[in-house]
């Protein structure tokens, strides 16, 4: 090997290495700018964090991944709560959970809409406007779901499950209050080729 050749092999390969870094910090960047304001920051990033790594260039593939984020814990709350135990227990008490379950289902209908929604969103115009008036909609009726079922939750007696229901409850909130926050984020770039 020629000492021409294994200098420009080197250069080749720092070259490379720093592009690669670059990339890695600019997608990690647009999760640490996009989550700073929103309404769980540390959340934000903690959940999309992964995001980071590979799949989130734009403002559309943030809000896609924050909305996948909620329709997943969603979903587990859906699941959870289906397996609550309710015999024995208090009229009320059973009524609330099963509200509950009923509101975080329709969570989970909401989420699965806006997530489509997202995928198949156009960049400008009527149709653009009309999607995201839609993902807005279906996003902030499932944080009405939510707390609509946190409501319920005094008349459950059970401490244990009424301290679980609370807090699960809350932790899908707060990912469903930040990808609102990212859908709304595509509202500000309307028209910007990165959407």
């Amino acid at each position: 090997m020629s000492p021409p050749f294994s200098i420009l092999s080197i250069t080749l390969l720092l070259l490379i290495l720093s592009f690669a870094a670059a990339t890695g910090k600019a997608q990690d960047d647009i999760v640490r700018s996009s989550c700073v304001h929103a309404s769980y920051p540390k959340l934000c990033l903690h959940t999309l964090s992964a995001c980071s790594d590979h799949a989130c260039k734009t403002p559309r593939d943030l809000a896609q991944a924050a909305v996948k984020v909620s329709l997943s814990r969603a979903r587990r709350l859906s699941s959870y709560l289906a397996q609550v135990p309710t015999t024995g227990a208090k009229m009320r008490q059973q009524a609330a959970l099963s509200d509950c379950a009923e509101q975080i289902s329709d969570t989970v209908d909401d989420l699965s809409k806006t997530l489509s929604e997202l995928k198949h969103l156009g960049r400008r115009g009527e149709a653009f406007q009309w999607q995201m008036s839609n993902a807005q909609t279906w996003v902030s009726a499932a944080l009405t779901n939510e707390d609509t079922c946190l409501d319920g939750i005094p008349y459950v007696d059970d401490k244990k499950i009424k301290s679980d229901v609370k807090r699960k409850i809350k932790n899908v909130a707060k990912v469903t209050s930040n990808a609102l926050y990212m859908i709304n984020r595509l509202d500000e770039s309307r028209g910007r080729r990165d959407l």
